[in-house]
């Protein structure tokens, strides 16, 4: 949402705001692409390409550049957590958020499953799970974006919290208890991962039905109410028709013959 420029707006362009208002009500004058919101998703955008680099860096093996990878990468999940958040609060939504924000959650989430499991850390089935489920969801919401928007749920944020924790974990070089420990959090995530992907189909199958629904009624409605006005129109253009033609013209012609038969006896007086 981008504010009339001064030029336009005959002024300075500021509008006034109350001293008892708050910061939501200045924030939306002056919402546009540069705000924090938008910063902040493009900041998880760089960090894709820089997190794959310290991850591999040097074979990917090295503990310290994981280290790195892994503060990189949890930059990346809070940006996340604070983009969407301020942006709703304060009215900074743009069309460059809606779209830019989900790529990021995807790219980050999707880079780090490729190189964990390029690196033979973690099992391609589990990426492809992830990601086929990521993938689909993202698409199914296009599919009934026309109908309604499917809300994120609170199983699906708890996918998200599990899916950051258990890859933050196998982002780090951890033996022993932590290992095993690492691979019960994914195996969490991949749970939560599977069965918010069937709640969300199921929300997009029944939202979808009552879309259609709704658009056929308002189908029907609409042709019943032409048909209807179509008829009215009919009956009272007969109806005119029917009140016009016989009176008018029984009154035209004594309005003719009257005259005439005057004009005849006044002559004939005459004669």
């Amino acid at each position: 949402m981008t504010g009339a420029p001064a030029s336009a707006a005959g002024g300075s362009g500021a509008t006034p705001v109350p001293r008892g208002d708050k910061l939501g009500a200045t924030a939306v004058n002056q919402a546009g692409l540069w705000n924090i919101a938008n910063i902040l998703t493009m900041v998880r955008l760089l960090l894709v390409p820089g997190f794959v680099m310290l991850l591999l860096h040097d074979g990917g093996y090295d503990p310290v550049w994981r280290s790195f990878a892994w503060a990189a990468f949890a930059v990346a999940m809070i940006t996340d957590l604070f983009d969407g958040h301020l942006a709703r609060a304060y009215n900074l939504v743009t069309d460059f958020g809606k779209i830019a924000d989900p790529i990021a959650d995807k790219a980050i989430m999707g880079a780090a499953l490729i190189s964990l499991s390029w690196l033979g850390d973690l099992p391609w089935w589990i990426t492809g799970v992830i990601l086929f489920r990521e993938l689909g969801i993202t698409l199914m919401r296009f599919w009934v974006i026309r109908h309604a928007v499917i809300p994120a749920s609170r199983g699906g944020k708890l996918k998200t919290l599990a899916q950051g924790t258990a890859v933050g974990m196998y982002v780090l070089v951890l033996t022993g208890p932590l290992a095993t420990l690492r691979f019960w959090v994914m195996m969490a995530a991949v749970v939560l991962t599977v069965v918010t992907g069937l709640d969300y189909v199921r929300q997009a199958v029944v939202l979808r039905r009552l879309g259609l629904a709704a658009e056929r009624a308002a189908a029907l409605e609409a042709v019943t109410a032409a048909a209807e006005a179509a008829g009215a129109g009919r009956a009272a253009g007969v109806g005119a028709g029917a009140g016009r033609v016989p009176g008018e013209g029984v009154a035209a012609g004594e309005g003719v013959v009257e005259p005439a038969a005057g004009a005849r006896g006044a002559a004939e007086a005459e004669r």
